[in-house]
């Protein structure tokens, strides 16, 4: 059964997640960790051999240009897990949420191919990322630091990685419990709550009403890069850029 747009925002908002036990399981439930794995957008730790990829510009990166196929890849067998939480219903809501601007996509191109991204929704100004992949060396941990960067300049203040890994811890991410987080969220989101009225439906939650997803492409001097113009952004560097949005103090 589609899952409900509204339902779906406002558990967001209440600090809830779906999840499926298998790719093919019809089931969905809803999660609320006792602790939650966030990671704090002026921590994120970018190692030399990490800046020097970002820098050199080895993969070149857009923002919401293949959200299904994003999607549809991080819902595949990995070399870490053999199965996953999302299933075609998920998978499906997450889809219409990107048609309505609310649901958004980082990807890294190598030669023409998706080698690496993730995927999350928008809420205010907290994104709750959802799922990444690596088809190559450093590719999703290249699409988590645009990420941060997109955030930090669009005035974000929470990103959510629901629970941790090592993967995220070794990239600064914290584990924190459930009251702080639910503290946090209710900043992130405070701007943007209309009580009493239906999410999806009403226009409350419209996308950019608060962060601004796609601020740093101020930073980079170009529009959003469509997947059909890989080839050039027409921008010196924009990795360096990116770096820079990374440690730049406000």
């Amino acid at each position: 059964m589609p899952i409900n747009l509204d339902l779906l925002l406002q558990a967001y908002a209440n600090g809830i997640f779906p999840m499926s036990d298998a790719r093919d399981d019809p089931e969905t439930f809803w999660i609320e960790p006792e602790f939650r794995a966030v990671m704090p957008l002026d921590g994120f730790r970018v190692s030399k051999s990490l800046a020097k990829t970002i820098r050199q510009d080895r993969f070149v990166v857009t923002a919401d240009t293949a959200f299904a196929q994003v999607i549809a890849t991080c819902a595949e067998p990995q070399d870490d897990r053999q199965d996953t939480w999302i299933n075609p219903d998920i998978e499906d809501a997450f889809c219409r949420l990107h048609s309505q601007g609310r649901a958004h996509s980082v990807e890294c191109w190598l030669e023409g191919r998706l080698v690496g991204g993730l995927y999350g929704l928008a809420l205010g100004r907290a994104f709750f990322g959802e799922s990444m992949f690596s088809r190559e060396t450093d590719a999703s941990k290249v699409a988590l630091a645009w990420l941060v960067a997109r955030l930090r300049v669009g005035g974000f203040a929470l990103l959510d990685c629901q629970f941790m890994t090592g993967h995220l811890k070794s990239l600064g991410a914290i584990e924190i419990p459930q009251g702080a987080y639910r503290t946090l969220l209710e900043a992130a989101l405070t701007k943007s709550v209309q009580a009493g009225s239906g999410l999806a439906s009403s226009g409350a939650w419209t996308a950019g009403s608060d962060g601004d997803w796609g601020a740093v492409e101020g930073v980079l001097g170009v529009g959003t890069v469509t997947s059909g113009d890989l080839s050039s952004t027409g921008v010196s560097s924009p990795g360096k850029r990116i770096l820079h949005a990374l440690t730049q103090t406000s």
